[in-house]
């Protein structure tokens, strides 16, 4: 876990006064793409925020500087969820800044994308870690919130996938890790009840660097015209529609816990284009 970095007055000093009557999130992975724009809209609304990156540093700089712009109080730490001592020191650097916390938002995700056709290339240290920050890194970040957020009546908001609910994605070991968050935010919303609500989004092909990164500029034109077309809604989901979903799940949706929301334009409904014709 690096160093923390954080708002500071004139004289070089952090600035705490009056940070500890805004809530607090933490959200992991969120230097860019879905988990920045969490971060940058829950600093909108009001909170404080520990702004977490693995390797994407100078991004998550500028997440930063969004957010407080904003009028967040922020932390800038770097850590791998992976790793359960830096998931430990994230929740103990948002403490012992701010006395609470009051959201979590596991969003780090890795991947490989071999696709359908070499489902069978990857070996096994690939696939333990896939699985390694995907979920075991999800379940490590709650246990570490879990007393927090149980004394603020908080919430946790786990990012899924349509992978793990339709069973297609980018590989079989991030199908199986985002499966199993799925079943293991079922689990937690029982566990964690009355005090914490545990949920997850579930989003289809999203417009963010990630999918580019992974698929190639071709290949992500290729899914993203093929989603448009056969979405009932026609459209891919922006890294904003996922983080609304996000805030909305931790500042309303009071009676739901244990909810896999799904965020795909209606893809798990089937082409729009394939309705049963009727008879006149």
């Amino acid at each position: 876990m690096s160093s923390v970095t954080g708002n500071t007055d004139s004289t070089g000093n952090v600035d705490t006064a009056d940070t500890t009557a805004r809530k607090v999130a933490i959200i992991t992975g969120s230097g860019t793409g879905v988990g920045a724009a969490t971060a940058l809209l829950l600093a909108q609304q009001g909170y404080n925020l520990v702004i977490n990156y693995s390797r994407s540093e100078a991004e998550a700089r500028q997440s930063q500087a969004a957010c407080q712009a904003a009028g967040a109080d922020t932390l800038l730490l770097r850590g791998d969820v992976a790793d359960d001592a830096d998931c430990k020191a994230m929740v103990q650097g948002a403490v012992a800044r701010w006395a609470r916390i009051d959201a979590l938002v596991n969003n780090a995700g890795i991947t490989s994308f071999t696709g359908a056709a070499n489902w069978d290339v990857l070996d096994m240290d690939t696939f333990q870690r896939i699985f390694a920050v995907n979920t075991v890194g999800a379940f490590q970040m709650v246990r570490a919130c879990a007393p927090h957020l149980k004394a603020m009546q908080g919430a946790v908001v786990n990012v899924s996938s349509i992978a793990g609910s339709l069973g297609i994605g980018s590989s079989v070991p991030y199908i199986a890790s985002k499966g199993a968050v799925n079943s293991m935010t079922l689990y937690l919303a029982r566990a964690m009840a009355p005090d914490v609500r545990v949920n997850a989004v579930c989003p289809g092909l999203i417009t963010s660097r990630w999918f580019v990164d992974g698929m190639g500029q071709e290949g992500f034109d290729k899914v993203k015209a093929l989603t448009e077309h056969n979405a009932p809604l026609q459209r891919a989901s922006t890294p904003e529609d996922v983080a609304q979903a996000i805030v909305w799940l931790l500042t309303g949706a009071r009676t739901m816990t244990g909810e896999l929301l799904l965020l795909d334009g209606g893809m798990h409904l089937g082409s729009a284009r394939m309705q049963v014709p009727g008879r006149a």
